[in-house]
């Protein structure tokens, strides 16, 4: 496992980033058009506090989620104590818990599939969907300004052409989704883009952001599983 560098050390400032994220729903709107779980089992990958287990759940038939990190995996139980259908196990991405053919859709938020290197999750993933399921993948485009401009220069090795072509080259479809994160206050703005990014970055993302909102793109990734015979 790879410790992520922000959920791990800092769950309560992610969560108040998760709250100021996508504040008109877009990306979950992007989402059900691709792939609409309504009345299907979902699978959430390195699902963290459980966050989006709710919003799966209002609609879905079943909703798992699956986080490798002990101390996240407890708070995303505890999150979802109460509805039924719903459970969080202890998993990876490359050997999920799960038997074959037995989900409809598997998704993962800023979470292990970053591009080359993701093989081992993806036929995982390809593993536990039924014919005609969708593996959705998002995660932040660091083409789009400001958000990505402070992604490359804090990742310099970071080519977000190679990964979008690793991508392509595996079979995905591809959607940029504009979204506006808004903050409460300038406080938690300065605490989220701390956890987000380096102290040099950070101290000049927050010098080139007036007020409490950001603009933010993603990438909405999506391959479906065949529903016939797949021939390698």
């Amino acid at each position: 496992m790879v410790p992520s560098p922000n959920i791990w050390h800092w769950p309560e400032v992610y969560e108040e980033e998760n709250r100021a994220q996508d504040v008109h729903g877009v990306v979950y709107a992007a989402l059900r058009e691709a792939c609409d779980w309504a009345g299907r089992d979902v699978l959430d990958v390195g699902c963290g506090t459980g966050f989006h287990l709710p919003m799966f759940a209002a609609t879905a038939r079943t909703v798992t989620g699956i986080e490798p990190h002990p101390p996240l995996v407890e708070l995303a139980r505890g999150r979802v104590r109460d509805q039924p259908g719903v459970r969080v196990e202890a998993g990876s991405a490359e050997q999920l818990p799960l038997p074959d053919g037995t989900v409809d859709v598997v998704h993962a938020r800023t979470a292990y599939f970053f591009g080359p290197g993701c093989g081992a999750g993806i036929a995982e993933a390809m593993r536990v969907l039924r014919p005609g399921g969708a593996l959705a993948i998002v995660d932040l485009d660091a083409t789009a300004h400001p958000y990505g401009e402070w992604m490359r220069a804090d990742l310099p090795h970071y080519d977000p052409a190679a990964v979008e072509a690793f991508f392509a080259a595996q079979g995905f479809d591809l959607r940029r989704v504009d979204t506006e994160w808004r903050f409460p206050d300038r406080a938690t703005l300065e605490r989220v883009l701390g956890i987000e990014f380096g102290p040099r970055v950070a101290e000049r993302a927050v010098h080139g952001t007036p007020g409490t909102t950001l603009t933010v793109r993603y990438r909405l990734h999506v391959r479906r599983k065949p529903r016939g015979l797949e021939i390698p």
